[in-house]
């Protein structure tokens, strides 16, 4: 059983999206406003440095940056992680270091996207970066649909048993056999599985995640705070209603180009963050219009 303190792993984690002016420079007195918004929205935990914000278009200068402003303006309020995205182990040690001496509670590392690492070398990659911050939680991050291939259940089994820091993972798969699996195979070490896909937050919670990774609560954080907080009162039809509240609204996005419809949605409620960072720019008109809708059908506006 590890050492690591795991307790404040839970709850719905935002992975923050990072507005930016028309230069592509961080907005520093947007994304303060935004860590308010979220965490008065009822968030348990913010990624930095997640998918939805846009980490492979940021030099390390600027996450640097981001990551000051990120723990000044949360001031303790709730846990930040740091996001690492990286290819080589040495950067990824690097990052997880400086996210953990400049206040990160963990450290959350996606598999290595472009190669197709055998189990050893993965094995090998993340036991490097989690002896890189050994006093730390270190979460896995699985998303196959992003990096081309899943996380396998021996190696993830391994890696919880064999490396004392790795506690948990998120897992974006959407396949909840597998996430069921790494539940199970790894209950005995009380390891945090967090879902990765905001339309199953209530089925994820059903077999026993501890909570999930969205990026919707960038924009409506009570709502998907909701599904979480109603399953815990034991209001599970309350929660699934939530649920089937949210989805509507979360699968237009897959038919924005990846990660812009997040922004989008921010930019539509009146939370301006900027656009997506290039090569990504907003959805088209007609899709605009079709998120815009999806709001309306949920009675979120007018």
């Amino acid at each position: 059983m590890s050492k690591i303190r795991t307790d404040f792993i839970k709850g719905i984690i935002i992975p923050i999206v990072i507005p930016v002016t028309k230069e592509e420079q961080v907005d520093e007195y947007a994304l303060r406003r935004h860590i308010d918004f979220v965490i008065d929205g009822g968030v348990d935990g913010i990624l930095a440095f997640g998918s939805n914000g846009e980490f492979y278009a940021f030099d390390e200068e600027q996450m640097q940056e981001i990551l000051d402003i990120l723990i000044s303006q949360t001031a303790g309020r709730v846990p930040v992680y740091m996001g690492i995205g990286a290819i080589s182990t040495r950067k990824c040690v690097r990052l997880a270091r400086y996210g953990v001496e400049h206040g990160c509670c963990g450290v959350s590392i996606l598999q290595p996207m472009f190669l197709k690492p055998s189990d050893d070398e993965l094995f090998n990659h993340f036991a490097e970066i989690a002896a890189s911050v050994s006093d730390y939680p270190v979460l896995l991050y699985n998303n196959p649909g992003r990096t081309g291939y899943s996380l396998g259940q021996d190696l993830v089994c391994r890696l919880a048993h064999e490396v004392s820091n790795i506690v948990g993972m998120k897992d974006s798969s959407g396949d909840m056999t597998q996430t069921e699996e790494f539940i199970r195979r790894n209950a005995d070490l009380d390891f945090k599985v967090l879902c990765g896909k905001d339309t199953l937050i209530y089925t994820g919670l059903c077999v026993g995640c501890v909570g999930a990774v969205c990026s919707t609560a960038n924009f409506l954080p009570e709502l998907v705070c909701s599904i979480y907080r109603l399953y815990l009162q034991d209001k599970q039809k309350d929660s699934l209603a939530a649920q089937f509240k949210l989805n509507p609204i979360r699968m237009q996005m897959d038919k924005s180009s990846f990660p812009v419809a997040t922004k989008d949605y921010c930019n539509i409620l009146g939370h301006d963050v900027g656009l997506p960072l290039k090569p990504t720019k907003h959805s088209t008109e007609q899709q605009l219009a079709e998120l815009r809708a999806r709001l309306v059908e949920a009675g979120l506006i007018k």
